[in-house]
């Protein structure tokens, strides 16, 4: 008996019977407070047996079913460099033809002139001839188009041009000097005068107020400049020869000592590339020689700027 007894005097047997006792209670009731009515018809959840887990946020879905997918939508792989679109053949169209260029001389070339002219792209009157102006006007005239920029008129700048300016007039086309002839000095409107213009470098024959004929002049140099002023043709030579340099001076009109208005071969072959020693040098013999014919002593002379 002694041998059965646990700390506090009670028999080991009673002791268990209690203890399972207990339990069986616990087992038929639940672990947890306030259980809903009905719970019972819950399968109670035996301790050894685990929770299922949570699936993670991070984790992957699962793929959907075949028909739940949708059609992909991602774009096609690009082409790699082997597949890639043969790039655009140069155009084999010819160039449009060339009607005038550098070094043309003509009637056509002087219709060119004049209406570039007529829309501020040259600045000068026509010549007929095709030189560095002309071409450098040409250029001005296709740059603001934005046609090719090269200096020679084919046929799209000269379609373009005509579409452009109207038939350019017998006076535009061949008018008396290569410069426009300057606006008078007002001492030019009175009288029988030779107006002398440095600046537009033009001489106009004038009888009051009214242009006879004009024509092209050039100029002493910085050493041997013409004299400016207002002075009087005093003396016409009509075949001087110059004592000073021994050069022909045909149909002088002399006005201020040894400076004369006179034609000069040198300015007829050389242009405004050379420059006289102080004479107003004539280059169309032709006029010069009509204006000989037309000028007097006493005759009032200007030469101004």
């Amino acid at each position: 008996m002694a041998a059965e007894r646990c700390a506090g005097g009670k028999p080991r047997g009673r002791r268990a019977a209690a203890v399972s006792l207990v339990a069986l209670a616990a087992l038929a009731t639940g672990c947890e407070p306030g259980t809903a009515a009905g719970a019972q018809d819950v399968p109670p959840v035996r301790a050894t047996q685990a929770a299922a887990p949570t699936p993670s946020p991070f984790l992957t879905a699962p793929a959907p079913t075949t028909e739940d997918a949708k059609p992909s939508t991602a774009p096609p792989p690009s082409p790699s460099a082997s597949t890639a679109a043969p790039a655009p053949e140069p155009s084999t169209a010819p160039p449009p033809r060339v009607l005038m260029r550098t070094g043309s001389e003509s009637e056509r070339v002087r219709e060119l002139q004049a209406r570039l002219r007529q829309i501020g792209h040259f600045g000068r009157n026509p010549t007929g001839y095709y030189g560095s102006v002309t071409a450098d006007s040409v250029r001005s005239f296709q740059a603001k188009r934005r046609l090719p920029v090269t200096g020679s008129t084919d046929a799209v700048t000269w379609q373009r041009l005509l579409a452009m300016t109207r038939v350019p007039t017998a006076a535009e086309l061949d008018p008396p000097t290569e410069r426009p002839v300057a606006a008078p000095d007002e001492r030019c409107l009175k009288g029988r005068v030779l107006c002398i213009s440095k600046k537009s470098r033009t001489l106009a024959w004038m009888n009051d107020g009214k242009v006879v004929s004009a024509m092209d002049v050039r100029f002493g140099s910085e050493y041997t400049p013409t004299r400016e002023g207002v002075f009087e043709v005093f003396w016409k030579s009509r075949d001087h020869v110059s004592t000073l340099y021994d050069t022909p001076m045909p149909y002088a009109l002399f006005f201020s000592g040894g400076q004369a208005v006179h034609y000069s071969a040198d300015f007829a072959a050389n242009g405004y590339g050379g420059a006289s020693h102080g004479c107003v040098n004539v280059r169309d013999k032709k006029k010069v020689a009509a204006l000989f014919d037309q000028v007097k002593n006493g005759d009032k002379v200007v030469v101004s700027w």
